[in-house]
């Protein structure tokens, strides 16, 4: 008998989802710094301000001039405070993941997958980029599951994937130049030193986001973004034969 995993996986973003806008030219302004403070914008107007009610949300100025959108074949340029303060964000969709080999039902092994999304803001403040499972455990057959890895470091994540005789577990190990530290290593350890280390720090789904990677603003280039994929089932554990499938949702949100 053999076990066939497969990874399916929905991608969005919290501005635009499964798109792509094309890309411009952006001239920028010094902002002002101190040791203790930035301005990203600034406004000289003689009113204006944030208005509530149980109907509507209203961020206004008065008094801004030359305010608006302008562009020509070198440059484009947003001004006025109001104009500033939108942002782009998107995250590439990727294929489902099929992870392999295929597993013995009842010798056990180890199967493998990987994805990547590009993720492109404009956000001054960045993004933040975060995963959660549609189920739990996230690897699912019917009645018939994988359990969430669970790392023997928690609540930090295992340097290694480790698999035992009696265990039959799915997790994750994300890669990025942002990951947050949670997910860097010093090569003993994760959520220590500023490694990046490959297929390094694993850790399991769970139906609550975890947070992967925390980076700046990239556009036009945009920052790409690995998430690795592993199933261990130990040799003592027999595994009923079919395709399992675990949905995941990846979130892409400024900052």
């Amino acid at each position: 008998m053999s076990l066939k995993y497969l990874l399916k996986s929905i991608w969005q973003s919290a501005i635009i989802t499964i798109v792509i806008i094309g890309f411009f030219s952006v001239v920028e302004a010094d902002v002002r710094s101190s040791t203790n403070y930035k301005l990203e914008s600034d406004s000289i107007n003689f009113g204006g301000g944030l208005s509530t009610s149980s109907n509507y949300s209203l961020e206004s100025t008065a008094g801004e001039i030359a305010t608006g959108v302008s562009s020509s074949t070198s440059y484009s340029l947003k001004a006025g405070y109001q104009q500033m303060q939108a942002v782009f964000i998107s995250i590439t969709e990727a294929n489902p993941v099929i992870m392999t080999p295929d597993i013995g039902g009842i010798t056990g092994g180890i199967a493998n997958g990987s994805t990547s999304v590009l993720v492109t803001t404009d956000s001054p403040s960045g993004y933040q980029l975060t995963i959660k499972a549609s189920d739990s455990p996230a690897m699912q057959k019917g009645v018939d599951t994988i359990s969430d890895y669970a790392p023997l470091a928690n609540p930090d994540p295992d340097l290694s994937f480790s698999t035992g005789s009696g265990d039959a577990h799915f997790g994750f190990s994300p890669e990025s130049d942002y990951l947050i530290q949670r997910w860097k290593d010093d090569t003993f350890a994760c959520n220590t030193g500023g490694n990046n280390t490959a297929l390094a720090c694993w850790d399991g789904l769970s139906t609550t986001e975890k947070v992967m990677v925390q980076g700046p603003a990239n556009h036009p280039d945009g920052a790409s973004t690995t998430i690795h994929f592993r199933v261990g089932v130990g040799g003592s554990v027999i595994m009923p034969e079919g395709e399992y499938i675990a949905t995941s949702t990846i979130t892409a949100l400024p900052l």
